[in-house]
């Protein structure tokens, strides 16, 4: 009667162990209709697949997802979640940027912008709180703004939020037309979310409405590596519920509230990175725990 028992043990022993896969990625060449098995594409529908989303969709535990660098921005939002999402106990599920850059920001239609008075334009975005305005890709300087009170003198390349709308200042004889213009268009670049064992690396996540990457609850054993976070509408790096991540050789700057925060009873270890002083705190504790560099940090 125990001969099926052990002979289910023994074929388990016997057994190859697990081998993750590597799911290639590439935004300008690749098929989401692709198996995702190679970087290169052939006729046979073996070839990169086009978007992150689609690759979590195929990804099993402790896979690994492999961007490739290309000229553009991958221009959508991730979201790591539960068991296919996560890592084995011997190997992490991997999501490698490999120096990609993705994109939480969009061009502010041309049509857009409203004449206000002097060199000042206006327009409405979709979502208002947490937002920015970038040229070429880079933060514009923002002036504080109560809409209780008159309009601040802005500057050329200055902008503020006053009463429902992004003001801009162009320069003499110049036109928002002139500049290569966006706005924080995607809420959160990266979200983890009751997963673990998950590394999220060598990607420059920028432009999104809230964070950059947001470990929302449930990311256990999670790690951020050479990771930059930047121009992001609240934070770079967010970690809250019971969420524990390690940030690792990462740099955060230009964020909109702070470079890093913590809230609930997330848990963050910082090592060998930088919170840039870029006019806000490097920093913010709600509840949770960080350390940085081996100190706990208040």
């Amino acid at each position: 009667m125990y001969r099926p028992f052990a002979a289910a043990i023994l074929l388990a022993l016997l057994s190859p162990p697990l081998v993750a896969r590597e799911i290639f990625v590439n935004n300008v060449t690749g098929d989401d209709r692709n198996d995702g098995s190679q970087a290169e594409n052939d006729d046979v529908r073996r070839g990169p697949l086009r978007t992150i989303a689609m690759a979590t969709k195929v990804a099993e535990a402790g896979d690994r997802i492999s961007l490739a660098k290309t000229d553009e921005p991958y221009r959508e939002c991730v979201t790591l979640q539960g068991g296919k999402n996560s890592g084995l106990s011997s190997q992490p599920f991997t999501l490698d940027g490999n120096g990609a850059i993705l994109e939480g920001g969009t061009p502010v239609p041309p049509g857009a912008w409203q004449f206000v008075k002097g060199n000042v334009f206006k327009f409405q975005p979709r979502r208002l709180h947490h937002q920015n305005l970038f040229i070429d890709g880079i933060p514009v300087t923002r002036l504080p703004a109560k809409d209780d009170e008159p309009l601040p003198d802005l500057k050329p390349l200055e902008w503020c939020l006053w009463r429902q709308a992004i003001h801009f200042c162009v320069e003499d004889r110049a036109s928002p037309r002139s500049y290569n213009l966006s706005f924080a268009a995607h809420p959160v670049g990266i979200t983890l979310y009751e997963v673990r064992n998950v590394v999220v690396a060598n990607l420059t996540i920028q432009g999104f409405q809230l964070d950059g990457v947001n470990a929302h609850d449930g990311a256990t054993d999670c790690s951020a590596v050479g990771l930059v976070c930047r121009g992001n509408g609240r934070s770079g790096i967010s970690v809250g519920g019971a969420s524990r991540v390690d940030v690792r050789n990462c740099t955060l700057g230009n964020n909109g509230v702070t470079q890093l925060r913590v809230e609930q009873k997330g848990k963050i270890r910082v090592d060998g990175s930088q919170l840039l002083e870029t006019g806000v705190a490097p920093y913010t504790l709600d509840g949770g725990v960080l350390w940085i560099d081996g100190k706990e940090a208040k």
